[in-house]
């Protein structure tokens, strides 16, 4: 399920003109296929860097634009001014754009050669006014864009290509994604609703409903010794309790969460879904609610949202694909309960079952514990908590006009009591600047109950995955004052509103 970015590319464009004569173009020409190999070869950039031959007109322009349009291939382009490339030159292509777009704002010399320079120099290198004519245009078009700036070897400038590229993948991951819900919503519940018409408009994804029964149809044709070479995977791989164990008096109940597994992957497989929903409301043909199924679906890369949640469904799978590679793990998460403590307050993040193994500290327990919801037989689960480090929750809703994403960053901390009467996959954490703002801004901010937890990404991640996809970001961290924060939702308020016009 989990892709190899490698099969992505970003198309490396430089702008420049014919003023400079035909030497001058190829000395741009090397130095730009010099720098997209360099950028293709960071460890920082998980994408390939495609070299384009260097636009002088605004034919080529159009015809590199329109040709990234029709790439499936094609996340985004890396734009470099190597020269002064008047601007005017990239409005038609621009205007075409359908795909995410960085401006690289360098210069070939890291230094100026002061005892050497003079004025074919000045002519060729001319990226610090170059980028800023290319800038203007931009943003008179009003088009979203990255601006890295620094030089082309410098690490951190590697690094933020890296964040971008990984956004511009999630973008791409969510324009193309199938979501698959079965059965409804929690019922009376608000956040999880939203608007799927509007979502397919702005996103690209296609969400789509069936009944609890269509997925028990074809758990039913799973077959025993399929469920048997799972069971028996599952035994190698996980501290399974006894009870469990193959020949003992709860091996069935193991058998039945493979059954439902291998029926959800069957599913899932064959309809193209990506990701997908259940709730313990609608659970008609199953023997148990979906709980240690649904943990390694995620854990395979498949996005997963409770009670419906197919917004949250959607943002797992595409923040797992944007952390391909990267340590930490993600995961469907939720703010379960507060530790107020004035010298140390907490979150205490759960659900009832549905936490993903790739966040997981150590080896997973496997067990069985008794539901006190969904009416059915006791559900199989494995349990674990989380190892200590910075992380953020992002939660994404339908505000009515507009999806806002909302992102706070937390500091995951040592679990220094035993809970063995919760008998759940759980992580401990320090919401940023404390819990009081942070849970104080996010309730202002409508954020949801459901988030998508992460260890191997950041804010930046989603902040350019927010603007490459054109939606209301909000960050909530360390800086983050309630004063400002309020000012901000109001701001963005009218910002949207004014902005979609009648």
């Amino acid at each position: 399920m989990m892709k190899d970015l490698k099969n992505f590319e970003v198309w490396f464009v430089t702008g420049s003109q014919h003023l400079y004569g035909d030497e001058t173009l190829k000395q741009v020409d090397a130095h730009s296929k010099t720098i997209a190999e360099a950028l293709g070869q960071s460890a920082d950039i998980p994408v390939k860097v495609v070299f384009k031959p260097v636009v002088t007109t605004p034919e080529a322009i159009y015809n590199v634009c329109m040709e990234a349009n029709g790439n499936d291939n094609c996340i985004g382009l890396m734009t470099w001014m190597h020269t002064f490339s008047p601007a005017k030159m990239w409005i038609s292509g621009l205007k075409t754009l359908q795909k995410p777009m960085m401006h690289l704002h360098t210069q070939f010399n890291r230094d100026i050669p002061w005892s050497e320079i003079d004025m074919d120099f000045m002519n060729l290198n001319q990226s610090a006014h170059g980028g800023r004519e290319f800038g203007f245009m931009v943003s008179r078009m009003r088009i979203n864009r990255k601006v890295v700036v620094g030089h082309w070897q410098d690490t951190e400038v590697h690094r933020q290509i890296g964040v971008w590229t990984r956004a511009a993948v999630g973008v791409h991951t969510i324009k193309n994604m199938k979501v698959a819900r079965f059965g409804d919503n929690m019922r009376n519940v608000a956040v999880t609703e939203g608007d799927k018409v509007e979502a397919q408009i702005r996103f690209g994804m296609d969400v789509k409903g069936f009944g609890i029964c269509d997925l028990a149809d074809v758990i039913a044709t799973i077959q025993d010794h399929e469920i048997d070479a799972l069971c028996a995977d599952i035994e190698k791989k996980y501290v399974v309790s006894d009870e469990l164990k193959k020949g003992a008096s709860k091996h069935e109940s193991l058998r039945e969460s493979c059954r439902i597994e291998l029926g959800l992957r069957k599913f899932l497989e064959e309809g193209g879904f990506s990701a997908f929903t259940t709730t313990f409301e609608d659970l008609h043909g199953l023997k148990q609610l979906p709980g240690f199924a649904v943990q390694r679906l995620m854990a395979d890369g498949y996005g997963f949202g409770a009670e419906g949640d197919w917004k949250t469904a959607a943002l797992t799978h595409v923040m797992k694909v944007m952390a391909t590679g990267l340590e930490g793990g993600t995961s469907f998460m939720e703010d379960y309960t507060y530790h107020l403590d004035p010298t140390g307050q907490k979150v205490l993040g759960a659900h009832m079952l549905e936490v993903c193994e790739s966040i997981a500290e150590d080896t997973p327990r496997v067990e069985l514990h008794p539901l006190g919801i969904g009416g059915k037989e006791d559900p199989v689960r494995s349990r674990f908590s989380v190892a200590p480090g910075p992380a953020i929750n992002a939660s994404l809703m339908d505000m009515g006009n507009r999806f806002r994403l909302v992102v706070n960053a937390v500091e995951v901390v040592k679990q220094e009591h035993e809970m063995p009467n919760l008998p759940v996959a759980s992580a401990l954490w320090v919401p940023k600047p404390d819990l009081k703002t942070g849970a104080t801004a996010w309730i202002l901010a409508g954020g949801a109950h459901h988030t998508v937890f992460s260890k191997a990404l950041n804010a930046e991640f989603m902040e350019d995955f927010a603007e490459m996809a054109n939606i209301e970001f909000l960050r909530i961290d360390e800086g983050t004052t309630i004063s400002d924060f309020k000012k901000e939702i109001r701001w963005n308020d009218l910002y949207y509103h004014l902005s979609q016009g009648i």
